[in-house]
């Protein structure tokens, strides 16, 4: 019976359209269908799923927003199909600021003790099980939970560590850029690794060397035979209950040591006031011109012109390279429970690549961004940066944008603007190579891959907004 439901499994895998990412799990997988996301669920994990359901856990967890609603479209002998609620826009745990990923490490332990407290566990603690939607962190795999069984440890245990805790202590110690490791480590960040990069002394601290650094010495040792449990053969519900207490007490409290440039950049603007609120009007009028439901900014620092705009978005994109900048975006998302914006960490330089197995398992920034296709993309005071700290030929700006979507709102500091004076002085002998970066050859560059439908410069500044429409 059992070869039986294979060979129909295997059939009906040949016949949909698996998504990259969707290979590990033999719970079922996730495919497209005519651009809709779907899931199959496989007849192993059929008794979970209607336990899942008919308990109310699945419900439960659905009214908090805890996990990612679905609809079950279809049920039969072989297959069992559900449609996840849509969310416009992924972002990857390299891509999340502190706050976010401390909120996501948060959340996979309050989902395991809610799973613990009414008979199931957590089989996996992947950080790409967790997305941001409507402003805060959810859980999407649907199927990643399975019956509790008596003392038996969190068999996710170490992937927590690697997953969740190690980025975040790294990060605590040596900044934010250690989140971004694990664009290299898509697996969770090998212990050993972490504990070769922590300070010495945080082998003094018990909660530190129990959950890193013995686990280091302990998977070293075992490493022919180690399963990636917890480090003891059986835990009581009790136990395992106070190991999710203090992981949840430790990261609640982990904050960053470091500041930046661009944190509060907007208190350190240069141009004044009325520059900042005619620059605001101008976007408003464009905005509604277009009647824009959906935006990306770029650059978009703390997400202040965003915020300005009056007309009502569904949904807006704020990406920057700055951690922090991103971080009080975010706490500001908290705050004012803003759940149409969706904050994220980006270098346009060095945009998130398509990684993973086969380079197919997480999709580019480029990509995502494609398929979202927002209605108008921002791009304020990030152009200079692109050319001259980038070295970035205008030409290839343009090119970059239009990908984006059908309008560019963007801003052009001029060479007499002190940013951009600023950073042509740092260029020193090199300073002429960049008489380039003029007006007349940025809207000519752009005149390539754009229409210029209108242009207005910020009284009282050194900048020029325009409006584009890709050709």
């Amino acid at each position: 019976m059992l070869t039986i439901r294979r060979a129909k499994i295997k059939q009906t895998v040949t016949t949909k359209a698996i998504h990259s990412s969707s290979f590990r799990d033999p719970s079922g997988y996730v495919f497209t269908d005519n651009g809709v996301i779907k899931r199959v669920i496989n007849p192993i994990y059929f008794e979970h799923y209607y336990r899942l359901k008919s308990s109310g856990f699945f419900n439960t967890l659905f009214k908090n927003e805890l996990l990612v609603k679905h609809e079950e479209l279809s049920a039969s002998d072989d297959e069992i199909i559900i449609q996840p609620e849509f969310i416009p826009f992924i972002t990857y745990p390299y891509e999340w600021c502190f706050n976010q990923y401390k909120e996501a490490a948060l959340l996979t332990l309050k989902l395991q003790k809610f799973c613990l407290e009414n008979g199931f566990s957590l089989k996996d603690a992947s950080a790409f099980n967790i997305v941001f939607h409507n402003g805060k962190a959810i859980f999407i795999d649907t199927l990643s939970f399975e019956f509790y069984q008596e003392n038996t440890p969190w068999r996710a245990y170490k992937q927590f560590i690697t997953h969740f805790l190690g980025p975040l202590v790294l990060a605590h110690f040596h900044g934010s850029e250690m989140l971004k490791l694990s664009s290299n480590f898509i697996d969770g960040i090998p212990v050993k690794t972490i504990a070769s990069l922590l300070p010495f002394k945080t082998k003094l601290n018990p909660f530190l060397y129990s959950n890193i650094h013995l686990l280091a010495k302990f998977e070293e040792k075992h490493s022919t035979d180690y399963k990636g449990e917890t480090k003891v053969a059986s835990l009581s519900k009790k136990g395992q209950l106070n190991i999710i207490e203090s992981l949840y007490s430790y990261i609640k409290k982990l904050e960053l040591k470091e500041a930046s440039e661009w944190g509060k950049y907007y208190e350190k603007t240069n141009y004044s006031d009325t520059a900042f609120q005619l620059k605001s009007a101008i976007i408003n009028k464009w905005i509604n011109t277009l009647n824009t439901k959906t935006v990306i900014d770029v650059g978009g620092n703390d997400g202040t012109f965003v915020r300005r705009i009056t007309a009502p978005l569904q949904q807006a994109l704020v990406c920057d390279i700055d951690n922090n900048a991103v971080d009080y975006n975010y706490k500001q998302i908290k705050q004012n429970k803003e759940r149409f914006i969706t904050p994220f960490v980006l270098d346009v330089l060095n945009p998130s690549a398509t990684i993973g197995f086969n380079n197919q398992e997480r999709q580019s920034f480029i990509e995502r961004v494609s398929a979202f296709h927002p209605d108008v993309t921002l791009a304020l005071a990030v152009i200079h940066h692109m050319s001259l700290s980038g070295n970035v030929p205008f030409s290839a700006s343009a090119k970059f944008f239009r990908a984006f979507s059908n309008y560019l709102i963007i801003e052009f500091p001029k060479r007499e603007d002190s940013w951009v004076q600023r950073l042509l002085k740092s260029k020193g002998e090199f300073e002429s190579y960049f008489d380039f970066y003029n007006q007349v050859n940025f809207e000519s560059a752009f005149s390539l891959y754009f229409e210029l439908i209108e242009k207005q410069s910020i009284e009282k500044s050194e900048r020029v907004m325009y409006l584009f429409k890709v050709k």
